[in-house]
């Protein structure tokens, strides 16, 4: 626990700390008055209001679209399954800027949507929630999918076999195992959709604020730092007791189970409702994932002279404007660099973590859990901003090292290697490595020989979600990305905030580039994935 512990406490807690006390401790003294000021407004309190319900909302909605996407992929075998495995995850490392903007074309004034059957969507909160579904499926199909696709399937068909009807056979056989794996990925679904950013300010408008927008707000647009000080410890608090419950609740229902290979488990679907299921699923997807992704890709051809490749030329010309003082095309080997490190540093840190959550150790273990999770749920602004107050002089002056990007990224990336490992991890039985421990293998050897060989695929599968998240990651790196090295969403996000048909262009080409290149590293994980884990059982 040592390294992920100091890792969360100077890279995370002492930059959200200092943010804090800069707005309640202006003068050297606390002004603690500020929170019953600040939470007593009635806009504040409709901010509030509004966060919590379109953040429940979004999860459930979120979880009954893309659970039967989970089981399909786990336990169907069919044409292309790896590459559009592939494919719906590439929307989660989408800047949430641009997910906005796909959204508003799909569903805007003049979207697609309003030009076939006037039906407009961006003034009501369905466009929200939408695009939350968007953005988080592939958590819920990677995560739960992740653990679902190593069940064994002999125990439910042993509960057939005993009488139970199919409904029944599932609801108390595979349910409570995959529980652990649906409540993580729920609370990393809830804790995105409460600090959303991007989405809501491009698709609520004035009309609709997060906390995450509002924290914004009272700190770029006016400077409002003791507002925004009150505003982030709420969100932490909240954070935090949502945490813990979690952990506990989680806790109580953890047990080990047998674990087989996914090439065991997968088949062909069988029989006409099954069959069905996947019919919805793929048209699910289409709606869903593949609509919005078309959107971007044929705005980024749309030229006024029709459709050419215009914008992506213009990527390779040096910014003459001076927001950019590199061609945009290094920004995305830029991106990959600060991703691969950004993954590096996130599945250290995050398999340390879970395996010392893997101990059980006592309260101390558990509140750590929580603690892993708080990066996800505590304003990425807020984070951003701290790094540059607190790492600005010795023995840490990062500002001018690029290592500063990464470092931000992984922030992001460690929870997802930890939820994603962990039910893994724990469902490893205990007797596994007690019986290694009586045939002399040392500790080391012992997980190495026992828990590794089992919990291989979910480092994978973590390893691509870190990669990903790092990749399109923006709250944080807007502040910090220097403009001789921005990163793709950076880039794609200052475009679009400023004016011409030009910019509009490169964002939309830049946005499809990322698309592409998030598409082939998952697809490329993929089949590492399955040569790594065929033939290990």
């Amino acid at each position: 626990m040592v390294l992920p512990v100091v890792f969360f406490a100077v890279f995370f807690a002492w930059p959200v700390v200092s943010i804090v006390e800069r707005g309640l401790r202006p003068d050297g003294r606390w002004e603690l008055g500020r929170f019953g000021e600040t939470l007593s407004r009635p806009e504040i309190l409709d901010v509030l209001w509004f966060t919590l319900w379109q953040a429940l909302a979004s999860t459930a909605l979120t979880l009954l679209v893309a659970l039967p996407g989970a089981y399909v992929f786990a336990r169907f075998d069919f044409p292309g399954k790896r590459v559009l495995r592939a494919v719906v995850t590439v929307p989660f490392v989408l800047p949430t800027v641009m997910v906005g903007t796909a959204f508003l074309a799909l569903v805007g004034r003049r979207g697609l949507l309003d030009d076939w059957w006037g039906l407009r969507l961006d003034t009501s909160v369905w466009a929200i929630l939408l695009a939350h579904v968007f953005f988080n499926y592939a958590v819920v199909v990677r995560t739960v999918g992740g653990l679902w696709s190593q069940l064994d399937p002999r125990q439910e068909e042993a509960a057939r076999v005993l009488g139970a009807s199919r409904w029944r056979a599932w609801r108390t056989v595979t349910l409570p195992a995959l529980g652990p794996s649906v409540a993580a990925a729920a609370l990393m679904v809830f804790l995105f959709t409460a600090s959303s950013f991007g989405i809501v300010q491009i698709l609520g408008g004035p009309a609709y604020s997060t906390l995450e927008t509002e924290i914004y707000r009272q700190t770029a647009d006016r400077l409002q730092l003791s507002t925004a000080a009150v505003l982030t410890m709420v969100q932490f608090v909240a954070v935090g007791a949502i945490l813990m419950v979690h952990a506990r609740v989680v806790r109580r229902r953890e047990t080990a189970l047998r674990l087989v290979p996914a090439e065991r488990t997968a088949r062909r679907p069988q029989g006409a409702g099954q069959w069905a299921l996947l019919g919805g699923v793929l048209l699910s997807v289409a709606l869903l994932i593949l609509a919005p992704l078309g959107v971007l890709v044929e705005r980024s051809f749309a030229t006024s002279d029709g459709y050419g490749v215009d914008y992506y030329r213009a990527l390779g010309q040096v910014d003459e404007g001076g927001t950019f003082l590199v061609p945009l095309t290094d920004t995305i080997v830029n991106s990959l660099q600060y991703a691969l490190a950004a993954t590096g540093i996130a599945v250290v840190i995050g398999g340390l973590a879970a395996a010392a959550l893997t101990r059980r150790a006592g309260r101390l273990v558990r509140g750590f859990d929580a603690l892993l999770m708080l990066p996800l749920g505590v304003s990425a602004v807020t984070v951003g901003f701290g790094f540059l107050i607190t790492l600005d002089e010795p023995p840490l002056d990062l500002r001018a090292s690029w290592i500063l990007v990464p470092l931000a990224q992984a922030l992001v990336g460690v929870p997802f290697v930890v939820r994603t490992m962990l039910p893994v991890l724990r469902a490893v039985d205990e007797r596994l490595r007690e019986a290694a421990a009586v045939l002399g293998a040392s500790p080391w050897r012992a997980w190495r020989e026992v828990d590794l060989p089992l919990v291989r695929r979910a480092l994978l599968i973590a390893a691509g979600f870190a990669f990903a998240v790092s990749l399109g990651e923006f709250g944080a790196t807007v502040f910090i990305a220097r403009p001789d090295n921005p990163t793709l969403p950076v880039a794609v996000a200052r475009l679009l905030g400023r004016p011409g048909e030009l910019n509009y262009g490169q964002a939309m080409a830049l946005s499809t580039i990322l698309m592409v290149v998030c598409a082939v590293s998952l697809l490329l994980l993929e089949r590492l994935r399955s040569d790594r884990t065929s033939g290990e059982f």
